[in-house]
């Protein structure tokens, strides 16, 4: 009698310390997760010594998750949406909602080239023709007089997003990297940072882009020239998913089997050399099956590739310094492709990579 007394005490006392754990709100194994420390890939020494930054990505992520929110609902009332895969495109606002919350024109800029003085007159151009996205990288040179042109436009900055990227020497200092980034552009903030191919120490300056991202410097992170492959390898390697991988895309070359890929894990695709690239686009721009499509609807060659890769669900930067390009790069979203212009376009992938990225 006297065991059977106990075991019920016992029973008892279980009964009321699960209740008190109800109350708390969490359990064990979400309290861990909230510290990052549930299915991670550090070692616990490296999760002990990390954990300050990983709250911080944790807090972001949060917020990230309420904007994203917002945005959603945003989104939902202006409707017109073309869903690609798990990414929207709304053509009426011409943005796409990121996975970070933020959104981003599907339509820019691309500077690659462009520097100087130049640099500042088309990327102004491109502003005052309704071109808000603009594309940028340490490699490219230019990111004063990007910043130049933003800084000036008298646009207002949250209505602007600026893209640049570290370069794979800039890996094994990415905090310094990220502060250059930051004083070169002297826009307050940068929309999106990416990292512009792999490298060595490419995950560690991701992670420091993640800390940057906590701090309120960076709002949204990526990758360029990152592929199927590179992407199983590096994505559980890090905390914040990509926003964007930005690879090349033309109907030459148009990665039917990445973008797909790329789209299902909630990322946006963004085509650079969405125009063939120096050196190969007056072959594309003369090719004939495009140029009969461009006919038929009275458009140019050009604005045919752009729209085409905007209803694969790819964001387009094309460059240039001529301000009627500039211009006709704009005017996409007052005509569509058919289902068989499309297929016909397609048809045209060779797999020709125009670049060694």
């Amino acid at each position: 009698m006297k065991r059977l007394f106990n075991l019920m005490l016992a029973v008892l006392l279980m009964v009321a310390l699960s209740a008190c754990g109800k109350q708390e709100g969490y359990s064990t194994d979400e309290a861990a997760e909230q510290y990052g420390q549930a299915e991670g890939t550090e070692t616990t020494g490296q999760i002990k010594q990390e954990q300050p930054a990983t709250l911080a990505v944790t807090q972001t992520e949060m917020q990230t998750e309420n904007n994203l929110t917002n945005s959603e609902e945003k989104q939902t009332e202006e409707g017109d949406n073309t869903v690609t895969g798990d990414i929207s495109f709304n053509f009426e606002t011409k943005t796409v909602l990121l996975n970070s919350g933020y959104e981003m024109p599907i339509y820019g800029i691309g500077t690659y080239s462009l520097t100087g003085g130049t640099c500042v007159e088309s990327v102004t151009t491109a502003l005052n023709s309704g071109v808000h996205l603009i594309d940028t990288a340490y490699m490219y040179h230019n990111e004063e007089s990007v910043g130049e042109a933003v800084r000036n436009s008298g646009i207002p900055r949250e209505e602007i997003f600026v893209i640049t990227k570290l370069y794979p020497n800039q890996f094994s200092n990415p905090e310094a990297a990220i502060e250059e980034a930051l004083a070169k552009l002297d826009i307050d903030y940068i929309d999106m940072m990416l990292l512009h191919h792999p490298g060595a120490g490419d995950v560690e300056a991701y992670h420091a882009m993640e800390k940057a991202v906590a701090d309120g410097k960076i709002r949204s992170l990526g990758l360029s020239n990152w592929y199927v492959e590179e992407l199983e390898k590096f994505l559980p390697q890090i905390n914040i998913t990509p926003a964007l991988v930005q690879n090349e895309i033309h109907p030459y070359y148009q990665e039917n089997d990445v973008i797909p890929y790329i789209h299902n894990l909630g990322i946006v695709v963004q085509g650079w050399y969405p125009l063939g690239g120096r050196g190969y686009t007056a072959e594309l721009l003369s090719d004939e099956v495009i140029s009969q499509i461009a006919v038929a609807h009275g458009k140019s060659v050009a604005q045919v590739i752009l729209r085409w890769n905007l209803q694969k669900g790819v964001v387009v930067i094309p460059g240039s310094s001529n301000p009627e390009h500039i211009q006709e790069n704009t005017e996409l979203f007052d005509f569509e492709l058919t289902e068989d212009e499309m297929a016909q376009i397609n048809a045209l992938d060779r797999g020709e990579k125009h670049d060694w990225y």
